[in-house]
C-alpha cells in the first residue's frame, strides 16, 4: 500500500512541477523558472502571488511597484505580451484580455460624465 501512496505523490509532484516548466524555451528538453531566473530573488516569487491578481485597485498598485526595481521586468513583460496574459500584473503592467490597460474597470454601470456644451451652441439652443 505504501507503493501507491509514494506513486500517487509522484504524480502529483510530476504535475506540479509541469506547471512550472516554461514553455517554448525548448522543442526537446523543458526547463525550469529556476533555470531562467538562476539565483535572482524575484519580488513575484516572495510576495503573495494573489497581489498580482487582485482586483482592488491599491493592491494592483501595489504589485505594479513591487515590478519596478526588478532585474527580470523587461523580460517578464515581452513574455506576457507574446502569451498574450488574459489578466494580471506582468512586468509592472496590468493586463486585462491579453491588452495592458491604465486600470480595471470598476463593476457597474460607467459613471455619465456630462458633456461640455459650446457657448455657440447653447446660444443656438436658446434662439429656437
Amino acid at each position: 500500500m505504501d507503493n501507491r501512496v509514494e506513486s500517487k505523490e509522484a504524480r502529483t509532484m510530476a504535475v506540479l512541477f509541469s506547471e512550472l516548466l516554461v514553455p517554448g524555451w525548448a522543442d526537446g528538453e523543458k526547463i525550469g523558472l529556476g533555470d531562467v531566473t538562476g539565483d535572482i530573488s524575484l519580488p513575484c516569487h516572495t510576495a503573495d502571488p494573489e497581489l498580482f491578481f487582485d482586483e482592488a485597485p491599491p493592491r494592483v498598485a501595489l504589485a505594479k511597484s513591487l515590478c519596478g526595481a526588478c532585474p527580470m521586468k523587461a523580460a517578464c513583460l515581452e513574455g506576457a505580451l507574446s502569451r498574450q496574459e488574459p489578466c494580471g500584473v506582468w512586468g509592472g503592467e496590468l493586463f486585462v484580455e491579453g491588452q495592458i490597460v491604465a486600470a480595471k474597470r470598476t463593476v457597474g454601470r460607467p459613471r455619465i460624465t456630462p458633456v461640455q456644451v459650446r457657448e455657440e451652441d447653447e446660444d443656438e439652443a436658446l434662439a429656437s
